[in-house]
């Protein structure tokens, strides 16, 4: 029966795969209006809203995002570098949809434990259902960036981002209710997900999930290193929150994590570049191609050092008037925050190609390890630097989890050029 079902999905994914710039440009293109419209929501806050409300909102991205990236298994990298289909569609949607009850149930866990007030233990309830509604689409992108058709997922990734402003934006306005305006949101996920994500995967198979336990348990146990390295890597960055939110207040965390998107204006072309060139990384190296391999990854890595270079430029010479244009002239007073913060995209920028190459060579099961050493260096920089520093010292540990992030994939991706077998 597996057998049959391969064969059948083989047939239908008879597609012609776009080229690596076509992909690139449709994917970059998404990105920077994704990410736009992302940056968009936190604006509209700044400027409909105030600093908490920010806060609140970045509070339920920061409960939500470590949770989902586990329970996601990062199955769209799995199902992408998937070069022998050793699974077919349903499988990774079925996984999806048992994993989504795991995700609701422990973001539950977390708000009871934690002892939330109601308003923020609601958002954060919202926003763990919309960011379910993604994952499902997150599955359709798994297949359409495994037969190398990025421009699927760029449409559906713009009129998911347009519709969140959008909506988002026009519900606070007229009623000045982030519950609401998070609410807007998530409908405006299922929409997108409902009338085009299933629609454009419907010519070459059908949208079903395939509950077969021995499969799902076998994919499970391949994909669950990404997801704790995922994890590790979404409480790595948000930790700093945390003890934010914990030490100082609602109102910093606002300020902090509106500069500290900015640093998504640079992560969208990485994005786009990693995204378009994991089919083809993974491609060279399980041909044994490991020169290409190496050349490819330097380049992109090249390009991650110039774009986080003419980020740090910017926040030196126009630091301060940026941030009053974009925000208000109270952002404008953490102008050296946000030259701290740029210098940590620098570093993460270069970095993140280096993940790529790792995943594209399917070494999964270091992952978590290095996971491990990030989270307790974060840890630690934030127990130090934050009760003392604030705001500053949050924007230093961000530099340090880039640094250790950036030297161990250098290792790690020394060794699996040089000495691990294909």
């Amino acid at each position: 029966m597996t057998n049959k079902i391969k064969i059948e999905n083989k047939q239908k994914y008879n597609v012609e795969s776009l080229s690596l710039k076509t992909n690139f440009s449709w994917t970059l293109i998404s990105n920077i209006i994704y990410a736009g419209c992302q940056w968009g929501i936190l604006v509209v806050l700044a400027k409909l809203g105030s600093p908490e409300m920010i806060g609140r909102f970045t509070l339920a991205l920061a409960i939500t995002a470590p949770i989902l990236l586990l329970t996601n298994l990062q199955l769209r990298s799995v199902q992408a570098t998937d070069t022998q289909d050793n699974y077919v569609f349903g499988d990774y949607l079925g996984l999806r949809y048992i994993a989504s009850i795991a995700t609701f149930t422990i973001t539950i866990f977390v708000i009871f434990f934690a002892g939330y007030p109601v308003e923020t233990a609601i958002i954060i309830i919202i926003m763990c259902l919309a960011k379910i509604i993604e994952s499902i689409s997150d599955v359709v992108f798994g297949l359409l960036q495994k037969k190398e058709l990025m421009d699927q997922i760029a449409i559906s990734k713009i009129l998911k981002g347009l519709l969140s402003v959008i909506v988002l934006g026009l519900v606070v306005w007229i009623t000045g209710s982030l519950i609401l305006g998070t609410m807007g949101l998530a409908i405006s996920w299922m929409i997108t997900l409902l009338f085009y994500d299933i629609k454009s995967i419907r010519p070459f198979i059908r949208f079903k999930p395939r509950f077969n336990l021995t499969t799902i348990l076998g994919l499970v146990k391949l994909s669950l290193p990404l997801g704790l390295i995922m994890m590790m890597s979404s409480l790595n960055t948000n930790i700093p929150r945390y003890f934010l939110e914990y030490y100082i207040d609602e109102k910093t965390l606002g300020f902090f994590a509106a500069i500290a998107y900015l640093i998504v204006a640079g992560n969208t072309v990485i994005s786009a570049l990693g995204q378009s060139a994991t089919p083809r990384l993974a491609k060279y190296y399980a041909n044994g191609k490991r020169k290409d391999f190496l050349i490819l990854i330097l380049k992109l890595a090249g390009i991650g050092a110039f774009l986080g270079l003419l980020g740090v430029i910017i926040s030196i010479f126009f630091g301060e008037e940026l941030l009053t244009i974009i925000y208000n002239k109270d952002y404008a007073s953490y102008s050296d925050v946000f030259l701290i913060i740029m210098i940590a995209g620098a570093i993460n920028y270069t970095g993140s190609f280096l993940g790529y190459g790792m995943t594209a060579a399917r070494s999964f099961k270091i992952q978590p390890y290095l996971g491990i050493i990030w989270v307790i260096s974060s840890l630690i920089g934030s127990y130090f630097l934050i009760p003392s520093y604030g705001i500053t010292g949050a924007a230093y540990v961000l530099i340090l989890g880039a640094s250790i992030q950036f030297v161990t994939k250098t290792l790690v991706l020394y060794y699996i050029i040089n000495y691990k077998k294909t």
